[in-house]
Formats: C-alpha cells, sequence, structure tokens
C-alpha cells in the first residue's frame, strides 16, 4: 500500500520504534525490500538516491517503484534520497514520489536555508513531504569529513524552512567504516529536545545493533541502509560464483539481500507493527 514517509514516520515518532529506508536501483533490491516488509509485517520505505541514477534510468526505476508500492501488502512510502538538483527533485514530484530529500549541506547554512525553503514551497502544495540535511554526514573513508549538527541552528533550520524531516550528523558516515563509529548521543537528545520534526540517520550501514537500537531510542525514527544491502549482495556473489545460470544467482542474490532487510527491520523494532 502506497503511504505518504510523513505517515509511516508520524507513526514511529508516535510509537517509538525505527523505519529502514532502504536505496535500489534494480529489480531484486526492490523484490527483496518489499518481501521483507510484508514477512515481517513492518512498514517500509524504499527508493533511490541521484548518484545512483547512473546505474539505472529514473523513468523505468520510478514506476517500478510505485507500482511495488501501491501492491505491498504493507504501508510502503516512496522516497527520492540525497538530491542535489533541481531537476531531479522536479522528477520526482511529478513521477508521484510522497518525499524528497534536498541535501543542501554543502552550501552554507544561509543558503541551505534558502533553498531548503524554496523546495519546501513547492513540494507541499503538491503533498509531498521533504527531508533536508543539515551538519554534514561524511564519508567513512574519512574524504568528506563529518559536521555535527548544531542543537539551536537545527531549531531554527527547521523554523525558517518548514522542513517535514531532518537528517543530523551525529558521528555515522556514508560507506564501510574504516574504524568504528561513535555516535553522540548526547548530541541527539539535545537535537531531539529542540526539534519536534521525525530526525533521520545517515550511514547506518556499519553501526552495531546497540547503535541503531539507542539511536532510535534518543529521537531516531527513520534510518538510511544501503552499504550492508550491497556487501551481501556482493558476498554472495563471490559464495556462489560457481553458478551457471545466471537467474539463479539473481534469485540468490535477491535472498541474501532480503534475509539483510529482515535483520535491520528487527533491529529497528518495526516487524509487526501493521
Amino acid at each position: 500500500m502506497l503511504y505518504l514517509m510523513k505517515e509511516i514516520l508520524t507513526d514511529a515518532q508516535q510509537r517509538g520504534y525505527g523505519v529502514g529506508y532502504f536505496n535500489g536501483s534494480n529489480l531484486e533490491m526492490v523484490r527483496a525490500y518489499i518481501r521483507a516488509a510484508e514477512d515481517t509485517r513492518s512498514p517500509i520505505i524504499i527508493g533511490t538516491a541521484e548518484v545512483l541514477l547512473k546505474y539505472c534510468d529514473f523513468d523505468w526505476l520510478a514506476p517500478l517503484l510505485l507500482y511495488s508500492a501501491r501492491m505491498a501488502k504493507v504501508p510502503v512510502a516512496v522516497h527520492l534520497d540525497h538530491t542535489y538538483t533541481f531537476d531531479n527533485i522536479m522528477r520526482a514530484l511529478y513521477a508521484g514520489f510522497g518525499s524528497v530529500m534536498y541535501d543542501g549541506s554543502a552550501l552554507s547554512y544561509e543558503e541551505n536555508v534558502r533553498n531548503s525553503a524554496e523546495i519546501a514551497r513547492i513540494a507541499h502544495p503538491m503533498g509531498v513531504g521533504l527531508e533536508c540535511e543539515l551538519g554534514k554526514v561524511g564519508q567513512a573513508s574519512g574524504e568528506v569529513k563529518n559536521v555535527y549538527t548544531d542543537p539551536a541552528q537545527a531549531a531554527d533550520f527547521v523554523e525558517k524552512t518548514g522542513v517535514d524531516f531532518l537528517a543530523v550528523s551525529i558521528g555515522s558516515a556514508h560507506g564501510t567504516y574504516i574504524e568504528t563509529p561513535r555516535l553522540e548521543l548526547d548530541l541527539l537528545k539535545k537535537i531531539r529536545a529542540k526539534v519536534d520534526a521525525p530526525l533521520v540517520l545517515h550511514g547506518g550501514s556499519g553501526l552495531s545493533d546497540d547503535d541503531f537500537r539507542n539511536s532510535i531510542k534518543g529521537g531516531i525514527h527513520k534510518v538510511n541502509i544501503y552499504t550492508d544491502i550491497i556487501t551481501a549482495a556482493i558476498n554472495k556473489t563471490r559464495a556462489e560464483c560457481a553458478v551457471n545460470a545466471y537467474p539463479d544467482l539473481n534469485l540468490k542474490v535477491e535472498a541474501a539481500m532480503y534475509e539483510e532487510t529482515v535483520r535491520k527491520i528487527k533491529i529497528f523494532g518495526s516487524d509487526n507493527k501493521y
């Protein structure tokens, strides 16, 4: 069933659990996510990101995501993540996505506020929710450094832009961690005390189970996952390299992604919520 991300995260916030957002770029990923959500009776958020569009055509992927959400037996929201260009945001709005993320975190605070407010002004009359990032969630490789979210600035940002969801930087990072990450949970609590909007954790792959649970307890209600899913796919591909039939390999890889998605759903506590 196609839901808005706002509907799903409002329930998660009220009932104290987290919901996974899973990036996809092909049929097998989307099928794995939907089946995992249905089998665990969990709401789920699926979508893609601007950086992934080089692997798939948006005009092909968008109908697949929306059709899969409509046909699912559980609530599914379709979201466009980490988008930097106005054109791609508009493509998602007109395609029927229920939410988009504009990432202006590399800009000055003033530019981020101005651009985010303008996109909110366009998206909200169309019934589309807006996620933005404040601070900077860096790369686990260290190539891009984290800039932690300032709680007072977070409150100012939400008030001035009208964003529906706020991605915060509290120590997680995108990609595969070289060193064990350390989340600033006290900072998260301070942000939560200043901001009523659902908070989002990017760079979730590679965190410990306790990191996830403590983050959700501290106010995170959307958790972005990608690297752990493709790692499961890569590991299964390597293990099954002797498989002669390519379609059989696809099914085995899909099963591995399904299992990792189920594992994450149970950690986030969204299982049996529908």
